[in-house]
């Protein structure tokens, strides 16, 4: 008699673990909130042991963290001027925030590092740093004014989310884009 058992070891295969984490966790936070999505609870959802998700990240906020960081993608800075590619940054993080569970996670993990150390500083090293960076190369503008670009326009639309529980509408995007761009697409101000 011949064996058909394979050489894999048994269990879940682990490649597309990561993707599958992932979009649990943004279905349970938009379905239970972010305080509600416990870890069991994603990885119930995701169909694998809350011990596997502890593995690769130590907690929910670094596992939310790492989920945003995927939703998000790279900024695309369009355009040629200051003003276009600071008008497509924001229209780019609004369209973000709006997708399922997005903005939710974003605001629940924002609001835990108000009082976790550890967590703000995952949140600043690993979510805001690499968009930073990149708006600084693409804006040339210090650290500074691109943190208080940031500060602006994810804070809007993140206050908006929590006060309404919907994103922003694409007619108020437009309008807090010609808010935003008069101070900062001409570059910093003369002291």
């Amino acid at each position: 008699m011949s064996s058909t058992t394979s050489a894999r070891p048994p269990g879940r295969p682990r490649s597309g673990v990561t993707a599958v984490v992932f979009a649990a966790t943004l279905s349970t936070v938009h379905e239970l909130g972010y305080a509600r999505a416990t870890v069991d609870r994603i990885a119930a959802a995701a169909g694998i042991a809350k011990t596997t998700i502890y593995r690769r990240w130590p907690s929910k906020g670094a596992l939310v963290v790492d989920c945003l960081l995927d939703a998000f993608g790279p900024v695309p800075l369009e355009g040629g001027t200051r003003a276009e590619f600071m008008s497509s940054a924001i229209h780019w993080i609004a369209a973000k925030i709006g997708e399922p569970g997005v903005g939710d996670a974003f605001a629940g993990v924002f609001s835990d590092a108000v009082s976790d150390p550890a967590l703000r500083e995952i949140l600043s090293s690993r979510l805001q740093d690499p968009y930073r960076l990149a708006l600084q190369d693409a804006f040339g503008e210090p650290e500074s004014r691109v943190l208080f670009f940031i500060d602006v326009v994810v804070g809007t639309l993140l206050h908006r989310m929590g006060m309404t529980g919907e994103p922003m509408a694409d007619e108020d995007v437009i309008a807090l884009v010609e808010m935003v761009l008069p101070h900062f697409a001409k570059g910093a101000p003369s002291p």
